[in-house]
């Protein structure tokens, strides 16, 4: 039975770390927008820079001691870095939920959304099964004895979870978990399905006899109801609030909301227009990669005398810092404004570009990737 639990102990913490680094090395840019949240939090905001950096390295380090721990070797040292590992997490989690200083701890990225209180209770159970397998760490047998072939595992696991990350950082994820994938409707997935029902509120008010000086809370169709508002006694206390009282389906997307300088709404006219049409999603214009700004002006350029294509820019910039760098970069496109989160995740790369026609996302592309005009032309444009 003894060697049944290590087993198991050793084989699910060393699968879970190992799918747990892989699916946030697949998304290493956003795995470092979740800890610039964290360092927020903890005042370390001077670490804000360096979240890409440090969370391809974290996803390195779970990868490698998932498959370290799977491989058996040098047992104590694993277990023990496992441990350190796990009480960080577990300590990040408890402030996320007990706080509610961070939404969703970014566990799984993307792919598997997590509350709080889940992934806290996720990593107690882990805690559990690596404070077992640090004190049974001599039961655990290594698949091989060779010292050469031990450490020629650990640099080929290291090296292939390092360009892993670092290739995804210079691309896009190898699969999108986002709501802006290729192919997303996006139009449909900003709307409640018909038969669906959303959220639903209650406002509350706080009541006060000026009589008999009792106090009661009351929702508003109580309120309505009972006809308290008749009655010169009774006066609402301070401000209503607005309670959720039943969870309902909630839109993938909800937080998308284009508009121009002016602040006119201009989200359904982009989305849903009916010919293609170029995005360039430039979220912060003062880190933006000006050199692939300046190419992809230039595509754009040519698309619109060519083909009329219309090519747009989003940012969440101001409007006076978008129109210096629009006038410093000689841009072509026309310049809308959106909250920097859907921008993040529109394309995770500052700038990136999507191509929609009649609110599908076609494709989209890092600058990295972003094709020449005349392939974008041969397989969209003249089709």
């Amino acid at each position: 039975m003894k060697k049944i639990a290590l087993n198991f102990s050793r084989i699910f913490v060393g699968v879970l770390f190992i799918f747990s680094g892989l699916i946030k090395a697949n998304d290493p840019l956003g795995f470092g927008y979740k800890l610039q949240e964290y360092f927020e939090v903890f005042h370390m905001s001077f670490l804000g820079e360096f979240a890409t950096g440090i969370a391809v390295l974290l996803c390195v380090l779970e990868i490698v001691l998932g498959a370290l721990l799977l491989f058996g070797f040098w047992s104590k040292k694993v277990t023990g870095g496992l441990l350190l590992v796990i009480i960080f997490f577990t300590f990040l989690t408890f402030v996320s939920a007990a706080f509610k200083v961070v939404t969703s701890c970014g566990c799984f990225g993307d792919a598997i959304p997590l509350t709080p209180w889940q992934s806290f209770s996720k990593d107690l159970v882990l805690l559990v099964l690596i404070i077992y397998l640090f004190m049974q760490h001599k039961l655990i047998n290594p698949i091989t004895e060779n010292a050469k072939v031990q450490s020629a595992l650990l640099i080929i696991v290291t090296l292939a979870s390092t360009l892993f990350g670092v290739y995804t950082y210079s691309t896009l994820p190898v699969i999108d978990f986002l709501p802006y994938k290729i192919g997303a409707n996006l139009p449909q997935l900003m709307k409640i399905p018909e038969g669906e029902k959303g959220d639903e509120y209650a406002i509350m008010y706080n009541m006060h006899n000026k009589t008999t000086n009792e106090k009661k809370v009351m929702s508003d169709k109580d309120y309505l109801k009972t006809e308290i508002w008749k009655d010169e006694n009774w006066e609402i206390v301070g401000e209503p609030e607005k309670v959720l009282v039943k969870k309902g389906y909630t839109p993938k997307i909800m937080d998308l909301m284009i508009s121009d300088a002016s602040g006119t709404d201009y989200t359904k006219e982009l989305i849903e227009n009916p010919f293609y049409n170029l995005v360039i999603v430039a979220y912060n214009l003062k880190d933006v990669n000006e050199n692939a700004i300046a190419k992809i002006n230039a595509i754009a350029l040519n698309a619109t005398e060519q083909f009329n294509i219309r090519t747009v820019l989003l940012t969440s910039n101001s409007a006076s810092d978008a129109d210096e760098f629009s006038k410093r970069m000689k841009l072509f496109a026309e310049v809308f404004y959106a909250d920097a989160v859907p921008l993040k995740s529109m394309v995770r790369s500052n700038p990136g570009v999507m191509l929609l026609k009649n609110g599908v996302v076609i494709n989209k592309w890092h600058y990295n990737t972003m094709p020449t005009f005349d392939k974008l032309a041969d397989q969209y444009f003249s089709k």
